[in-house]
C-alpha cells in the first residue's frame, strides 16, 4: 500500500523537511538490519486526534533497542512528545500512521562495532489506510500457510521489533501474493502456528478464543494485548496455547490483529473456507469495541488514547 509524503520528519530531536531526512549509504543499519521500530496509529475522534497506546508502543521501542544494545539518546517522554509533534506539524487531523525508528548510523561497519556507536532516532507520520484493505475489515482475507518457517527463539530475539526480523516477513508476504493470497501465516520451528507476515493470529472455537503464545516466536503485539483485554471485558475466555496447523482449518472464526492490519477477519486458509466464509460474531463484537473507542460509542476504560494537542 503506497502513501503520500507529508511535510516534516522528526530527525534526532528536530523537525526537518521530508525530503531532507537522509542517512549515509554506509550506515550500519542499512548493511546489517540493525534497527528497531514501531508502528503506531492516531485516530480522529470526537475529542480531537488521539494516539492509540502511545506509551506502550514507546516502551516497546526502547525495550527493543535495549535488547540490541542501542543507547537511545531520548527518554520515554521525549519520544512520546516527538510522536505527537510529528502528527500535529503535518496537520494529520484525520488520523495517521506513525513510524518511529531507532538505528545504528554512519561509522564503523564491523560487526563488532562499538556499543557507543552513534544511534539515530527518527519519527515519520503519514495517512495510511488499513494494511490489508478497508474492505477486508468486513469481507475478510484469503491466506495460506507459508513454506517459510518463523525464526527459532534462540536465533534472533523476536520480542524485539527489529527491522532484520522482517526479512522473513517479506518472504512470507511475497510468496502469498505470488500464489494469489492476501497474506501468509508461518509456522514456528516446532511446526505450530506462529503469526502472519506482520500480524498476530487469533482463533475462535465454540466461543473460546485462542492465540499462539510468545514461545511460538510471535511478536508481543500491542493490538494483540488490546484484543485479549477487550475479549475479557466481553466475557470471553482467551487462552494462549500452541495451535497446530489443521486447527486453523476447523476454526469457527479466525482473525489477524496488528497496528497496520487493525482487526481483520480471515475467510479462508489454503483455499479451505473458514466456517461460512464471512466475518464471525465474536470478531464482529471485538471490532465494534475496538473501533468504538475512536468513534465515541465505547468509553476508553483502559486509558489507551493519548491526545496529540
Amino acid at each position: 500500500m503506497s502513501f503520500k509524503p507529508t511535510k516534516n520528519i522528526w530527525f534526532n530531536g528536530e523537525l526537518v523537511p521530508w525530503e531532507d531526512a537522509k542517512v549515509h549509504v554506509l550506515s550500519y543499519a542499512l548493511h546489517y538490519g540493525s534497527a528497531v521500530f514501531e508502528g503506531i496509529r492516531a485516530y480522529k475522534t470526537q475529542d480531537g486526534t488521539k494516539i492509540f497506546r502511545l506509551k506502550e508502543h514507546t516502551k516497546r521501542l526502547l525495550n527493543s533497542a535495549k535488547i540490541y544494545r542501542m543507547k537511545v539518546p531520548f527518554n520515554l517522554e521525549e519520544i512520546m512528545n516527538a510522536c505527537k509533534l510529528t502528527v500535529t506539524s503535518n496537520d494529520l487531523n484525520n488520523g495517521a500512521y506513525i513510524r518511529p525508528i531507532v538505528f545504528r548510523g554512519y561509522g564503523d561497519l564491523g560487526l563488532h562495532a562499538s556499543l557507543d556507536e552513534e544511534v539515530e532516532t527518527v519519527i515519520a507520520a503519514w495517512e495510511w489506510g488499513t494494511y490489508l484493505g478497508s474492505e477486508a475489515l468486513n469481507d475478510g482475507v484469503d491466506v495460506c500457510i507459508s513454506s517459510w518457517s518463523k525464526i527459532a527463539p534462540n536465533t534472533i530475539p523476536v520480542m524485539a521489533k527489529a527491522s532484520g526480523n522482517y526479512l522473513s516477513g517479506t518472504l512470507v508476504a511475497f510468496e502469498a501474493k505470488e500464489n494469489g493470497y492476501d497474506e501468509g501465516i508461518c509456522l514456528d520451528s516446532n511446526g505450530m502456528v506462529s503469526e502472519g507476515a506482520g500480524e498476530n493470529v487469533f482463533l475462535v472455537k465454540d466461543d473460546i478464543i485462542y492465540t499462539p503464545p510468545l514461545s511460538s516466536s510471535i511478536l508481543d503485539g500491542i493490538t494483540r494485548d488490546s484484543v485479549i483485554k477487550i475479549a475479557d471485558s466481553l466475557g470471553y475466555s482467551v487462552f494462549e496455547k500452541e495451535i497446530p496447523r489443521e486447527q486453523l482449518y476447523l476454526a469457527d472464526e479466525l482473525f489477524f490483529t496488528g497496528t497496520a492490519a487493525e482487526i481483520t477477519p480471515i475467510k479462508s486458509v489454503d483455499r479451505l473456507v473458514i466456517a461460512n466464509g464471512t466475518k464471525g460474531p465474536v470478531t464482529d463484537q471485538i471490532q465494534k469495541v475496538f473501533f468504538g473507542l475512536f468513534d465515541g460509542t465505547v468509553s476508553d476504560e483502559w486509558g489507551w488514547l493519548d491526545s496529540v494537542e
